[in-house]
């Protein structure tokens, strides 16, 4: 699916992005990542309606957002957050854990905040999230009731972390939800080149995270669990993607679309027109962003439809 034209908010929202990050000072520290990095926030308050429970793992630390009254168990959703592999989880990430507990009729809602580089590069993202999947199996649920849902470089820490399950014969998830996933971290798609000038958050310098990172460290960016777009889907649960049209990263969403789809994988590949990366943090403010997290709920309804069956 490609949106023939963006809305009038969301071009403004875009354009105004652009403005902000390559016209002013502070733009370099937002494309580097180094403003998110020390960013302090005050602790989120949950809605009264939710409970906000805190779990130490022995590298980290969780989060579980679930309804007080009449929670769903049928199914739980473990979010990966973005930041490039080097923000730490941030709280526009639990109004994230809202949004897909609303959308998921009350599913519980797992985040971890999972090891970063520079001081802990590849494999410690990756052996974070695979401790909160193993967590949730602890806990009863099946490896299809398990919803994986990921922006950014959560996105394509998802689909690693999937490709992990599957090579170690352990159960695979029942579904993924992708927001702009960073899938190459080589940055050889097309799009690094045809959308050079026009990503208001990564374009027009080649010192963003995207071409200067950590993570890999000194393992081949190559790797499937780094860039999981050169390993293999087969045998993967359903897969929603979605991407904005101006993305640098726009060829990441497209290739693995396209490889899944070869490989026998169910993928809806949602291309927003005019839209920037993860422009979903616009939450309901902008029609796109409305209508991918409405989206969103319907590949969750979709995926228990046919659990059913």
């Amino acid at each position: 699916m490609i949106e023939s034209e963006a809305s009038v908010k969301g071009r403004v929202v875009a354009e105004m992005l652009s403005h902000f990050t390559n016209d002013l000072k502070i733009g370099k520290k937002i494309k580097s990542g180094e403003l998110r990095k020390r960013m302090i926030e005050p602790p989120w308050i949950p809605p009264a309606m939710f409970n906000l429970t805190g779990i130490n793992m022995d590298h980290f630390t969780m989060k579980l957002l679930s309804l007080k009254e009449n929670p769903n168990t049928d199914y739980v959703i473990l979010q990966l957050h973005g930041g490039g592999y080097t923000g730490a989880v941030r709280n526009a990430y639990y109004v994230f854990a809202g949004l897909y507990n609303e959308l998921s009729h009350g599913c519980n809602v797992l985040t971890p905040d999972y090891r970063v580089a520079p001081e802990n590069p590849y494999p410690a993202a990756l052996e974070d999230a695979l401790a909160s999947y193993r967590w949730l199996l602890s806990k009863g649920y099946y490896g299809e009731q398990i919803i994986l849902a990921g922006d950014s470089a959560g996105g394509g820490l998802a689909m690693a972390l999937c490709m992990y399950l599957r090579d170690h014969n352990m159960p695979v998830p029942g579904g993924i939800i992708a927001m702009s996933p960073w899938t190459d971290l080589t940055a050889s798609g097309e799009s690094y080149e045809t959308n050079y000038e026009k990503d208001p958050l990564f374009g027009n310098t080649k010192e963003s995270l995207i071409y200067q990172n950590d993570y890999p460290g000194e393992h081949d960016r190559m790797d499937p669990y780094i860039s999981p777009l050169f390993g293999d889907f087969r045998g993967f649960p359903p897969m929603l993607i979605q991407v904005g049209s101006i993305e640098m990263l726009l060829s990441d969403s497209v290739s693995v679309a396209a490889k899944a789809r070869e490989q026998g994988v169910k993928v809806r590949l949602s291309v927003y027109e005019g839209m920037f990366h993860v422009f979903q943090m616009a939450y309901l403010n902008i029609p796109e962003s409305k209508k991918a997290w409405a989206e969103a709920g319907k590949f969750i309804d979709v995926l228990r439809t046919d659990s059913r069956l």
